[in-house]
């Protein structure tokens, strides 16, 4: 294995945490949280947002490389969980950094994001089944990254507002 593809290997398996033996994809969704707390706690909304669009672009670059040896949306990436993870948390980014309840808008916000991962809602499934390359496998998470985030953010509303 190239240079090139052992660290397109580590950034599409978000350092290993796609290799998890079962669900791979909860587990990276899981494993996003501590780098949302820091990016929303030190930079808030810039920090996710810069966060997803650099996660966005490292990512389809590492999943195109991936899937040159492998199938359409393998289990072990999960770089596209990252990003539909973090979007869930954009809108609320500055709520998350000073708030009391920040610890419930992770929880929830996790929740949501796996919801809508799994059950791809469309255009979600659109991008999962037509897009045959790394902007497919990035785009269904996007979109459920985006359902999440603004059922979260009407959630907050709704409950702290």
């Amino acid at each position: 294995m190239t240079v090139k593809n052992k660290i397109a290997f580590g950034i599409a398996t978000f350092f290993g945490s796609g290799l998890a033996p079962l669900a791979p994809g909860t587990i990276g969704s899981l494993a996003t949280i501590p780098l949302a707390f820091v990016l929303a706690y030190y930079f808030g909304i810039y920090g996710i947002a810069i966060g997803c669009v650099v996660c966005f672009i490292i990512g389809t670059w590492a999943i195109s490389i991936v899937l040159k040896t492998s199938k359409h949306d393998p289990s072990f990436v999960v770089i596209d969980e990252v990003v539909g993870q973090l979007l869930t948390f954009l809108p609320l980014a500055d709520e998350l950094q000073y708030n009391a309840h920040a610890t419930i808008l992770y929880l929830l916000g996790f929740m949501l994001f796996r919801l809508f991962d799994i059950t791809k809602p469309q255009p979600a499934k659109w991008a999962d089944k037509k897009v045959r390359n790394a902007w497919g496998v990035m785009l269904d998470d996007v979109f459920a990254g985006i359902y999440a985030a603004v059922i979260l953010y009407v959630i907050n509303l709704w409950i702290y507002a």
